[in-house]
């Protein structure tokens, strides 16, 4: 004991994190999957929250290139990838770009629309995913209730924020690119390096607009700091955690526990940015948190 207390005494700092972070895939495999879906949703959600706060210090593209850049190098250290094969170059180039498209959309959203309504508007697109090549009268009671509950939140959000569900709704397009090329991404490797490749990858193509966005601010300590947060809430800690759960549990189930994401966005805006929402655009969330809900569990095992 005194001599594994004196060897430990004797690490420095970065020993300690090299550490951490090299257990970190063994400490993920650890949570059971339904725990690693809910845990991932509410750090994104929370991680959102925190983001938009930054918004008026480094713009929605500045925080976007600070949590993909950071996010990519935290992965990168954990998975620590060899040079992908060429035939998956496309699949993690397009995964990327899409990524990195899909997060600037969503953040220019939230500077319209509120968080629980962005992320509605947004969860259109793994909707229609899983209602793709349906012919079933039942699908489409769960399409109708969705497009109501979203036709409900424009109605109630007023004409001043349509850009603003414009941007949701391509996010939510490339939302469903994205689980296209998870999917894809997750069959050519059985850990996270081609997550850490995509990332990497996110993060130059968001870096351009970033810097003309948020300049010199980029730098600001303060702006650092709550960047790695949020590279860490929003993207690190709910992708790893998604990849892990998707390798244990059937992806209905998975589809199922990701349908509580716009009410957990809308309590995220409401207890950390004060975002109060009104009865109907709450019955709106709900009817779309419905209608994925009811479309996943009900989906043939076929689809």
């Amino acid at each position: 004991m005194v001599v594994a207390h004196v060897e430990r005494a004797g690490r420095s700092p970065l020993a300690w994190i090299a550490s951490a972070v090299a257990g970190t895939p063994r400490l993920v495999g650890a949570i059971p999957p339904t725990a690693q879906v809910l845990l991932g949703i509410i750090s994104v959600q929370v991680g959102a929250a925190f983001a938009k706060q930054l918004f008026s210090v480094a713009g929605a593209s500045g925080v976007v290139t600070l949590r993909l850049v950071f996010a990519a190098a935290v992965l990168l250290l954990i998975w620590r990838p060899s040079l992908p094969a060429k035939r998956d170059l496309p699949i993690i180039l397009g995964y990327g770009v899409v990524l990195a498209t899909m997060n600037v959309l969503f953040y220019l959203s939230l500077e319209r629309i509120p968080l629980g309504i962005a992320v509605t508007v947004e969860f259109l697109g793994p909707l229609a995913v899983a209602l793709l090549g349906s012919r079933r009268l039942l699908d489409a009671v769960w399409a109708l209730l969705a497009g109501g509950g979203v036709v409900l939140l424009a109605q109630t959000t007023g004409g001043a924020d349509v850009v603003g569900l414009l941007f949701a709704l391509g996010a939510g397009v490339c939302w469903a690119a994205y689980i296209l090329l998870t999917s894809a991404l997750g069959s050519r490797s059985s850990d996270g390096s081609g997550l850490a490749l995509a990332m990497a990858c996110a993060g130059l193509v968001a870096a351009p607009f970033g810097i003309a966005d948020a300049g010199s601010q980029l730098l600001s300590p303060m702006v650092l700091v709550v960047g790695l947060g949020v590279a860490l809430m929003s993207s690190v800690i709910p992708y790893s955690l998604e990849l892990e759960a998707l390798r244990k549990i059937p992806p209905r189930v998975f589809g199922v526990l990701m349908s509580m994401e716009p009410a957990v966005a809308a309590v995220a805006g409401l207890l950390v940015l004060s975002e109060a929402l009104t009865p109907l655009q709450w019955i709106a969330i709900c009817c779309v948190v419905a209608a994925s809900a009811g479309a996943t569990r009900t989906a043939r095992p076929d689809v």
